[in-house]
């Protein structure tokens, strides 16, 4: 029976690994981690995170030949193949500080690999990782080796949050890169006859290490110029009147462009946009790219832009000042069907608000008000460290409060922002909503997710990104 473990338990590490047991039943299938918690979670009915059918994936498959254990060094050793899929957080401090990867947690993985291991292994890069990684972990694996021979393979992540056990179980493609020698080959081949159980032959791309590599990182920056290319014209939209979902619907239909990732929105989030991109920055910066680099670190700051005019238009709107006026934050999370935060928008507007003196009361139906508020209360950067070691007890800030529904949220506000595309917030009572706000009443729609027209017609003065303003809005000092 092929052995498999999994280092980290996280949005990577779970999915993937609970697919690979779901569609190989004659593998075993062990993932590891340090956070007990987690692993309880793993093991409980309540999940540690939220995705669209793993429920049912991993509970078909538990305790059978799906493994959740925190036995990290007993796992490993068994183990044929080792998938690390452990936090590559950006440095905060030092060379490459604010664009560059952290490998401390990778480097520590592959040092303990190396201590425990007693048979030949195959390492797989499961965690996004900077181009040349590979190379650097071969060499701390070769220098310990003790006669066990080691391969390094790269197989990037290519999941959709929101849509991961669908983007699992019918893959676009499954990418696996490794040394261009016969034992690199040959480990390469052992890992494409795992995926070969579900995925076509076809899907399955073999290609060196490097390529593997970069791929994963000029995979996300193309989605996220995709998004900042949309929001950039959104600002054109609003100055001059056009429509935003009019013109990327347009542009959409045209085959060599294609209608994904055009919807603009108050910015995109999620733990791989920002850090695949500063990462890529750093590489071109490294390499003397300096063009190169430039180019890519546009496509950020576009994002930190189309945020900061969201919150200055918030503003602006209600008379240039939020003081001890309540507003009701819907959708914490970076986007729907996902309870995952991590760099999402609204933490950035929160923020933006909270230091114009807002009241803030937020409602998300998939976010806790624990992850709210140490959300609110860490510094950038800070989440992509494991749990244990992200700040303990996050400061509660007084102007904050999270609700139980959307209605909650918006009693006696002054303003609605919608953060997050939730389906649930298209079907609201607005009406309802409206009797219970402080008049006049605002919409700041982050999502392009409201019928404008209904709620104007409510009485509602509504902002939706790219929309043609409202005439209230429209008389007030242009937003650059």
């Amino acid at each position: 029976m092929v052995k498999i473990c999994c280092i980290g338990a996280g949005y990577v590490g779970g999915p993937t690994m609970a697919m690979i047991a779901y569609k190989c039943p004659e593998i075993k299938v062990t993932v590891v981690d340090i956070s007990k918690a987690r692993i309880a979670a793993w093991n409980s009915d309540n999940l540690p995170i939220f995705e669209p059918g793993l429920d049912d994936v991993v509970k078909s498959c538990r305790d059978k030949n799906l493994f959740f254990s925190t036995d990290v060094e007993k796992s490993v050793a068994e183990a044929d193949i080792i998938f690390v899929s452990v936090n590559t957080p950006t440095k905060t401090r030092g060379l490459g500080a604010g664009r560059a990867a952290d490998l401390t947690y990778w480097e520590s993985a592959a040092r303990m690999i190396a201590d425990v291991s007693t048979t030949d292994k195959i390492v797989v890069e499961k965690s996004t990782v900077p181009v040349k990684t590979a190379e650097a972990i071969e060499k701390i694996l070769t220098h310990n080796k003790k006669g066990i021979k080691f391969q390094i393979l790269s197989n990037p992540e290519f999941l959709a949050e929101g849509t991961a056990i669908e983007d699992l179980d019918k893959p676009d493609r499954v990418l696996i890169g490794g040394r261009t020698s016969e034992e690199g080959q040959a480990a390469a081949a052992a890992l494409a006859a795992v995926y070969a159980h579900w995925v076509p032959q076809e899907n399955i791309i073999v290609t060196n290490l490097w390529s593997a590599e970069l791929t994963k990182l000029a995979a996300n920056a193309f989605l996220a110029q995709r998004i900042s290319s949309i929001n950039a014209i959104s600002a054109l939209c609003e100055a001059t009147g056009a429509n935003v979902s009019e013109v990327a619907y347009a542009i959409g239909k045209d085959t060599r462009i294609g209608s994904r990732f055009l919807q603009a929105s108050v910015g995109f989030g999620g733990s791989c946009f920002q850090k695949d991109i500063l990462n890529l920055v750093y590489i071109c910066e490294c390499n003397g790219l300096v063009e190169a680099a430039h180019y890519w670190k546009t496509v950020i700051d576009i994002n930190e832009y189309q945020k900061s005019r969201f919150i200055s238009r918030i503003v602006s709107s209600m008379f240039n000042t939020v003081v001890n006026k309540k507003i009701a934050i819907l959708g914490f999370a970076f986007k729907k069907d996902t309870g995952d935060t991590r760099e999402s928008p609204a933490i950035d507007v929160c923020h933006g608000l909270l230091r114009d003196q807002a009241d803030v009361s937020i409602y998300d139906p998939q976010v806790t008000e624990e992850q709210i508020r140490r959300d609110l209360s860490m510094n950038k950067f800070d989440w992509d460290h494991p749990y244990h070691l992200q700040p303990v007890s996050p400061r509660v800030h007084q102007k904050v409060s999270v609700s139980w529904d959307a209605y909650g949220a918006c009693k006696g506000a002054h303003g609605i922002c919608i953060l997050t595309e939730w389906d649930e917030f298209k079907q609201l009572d607005y009406q309802k909503i409206y009797e219970h706000m402080e008049k006049p009443a605002f919409v700041f729609d982050g999502r392009n997710t409201v019928n404008v027209a209904k709620l104007r017609e409510i009485g509602f003065i509504v902002f939706s990104i790219g929309q043609p303003l409202d005439p209230w809005v429209k008389d007030l000092p242009s937003m650059h």
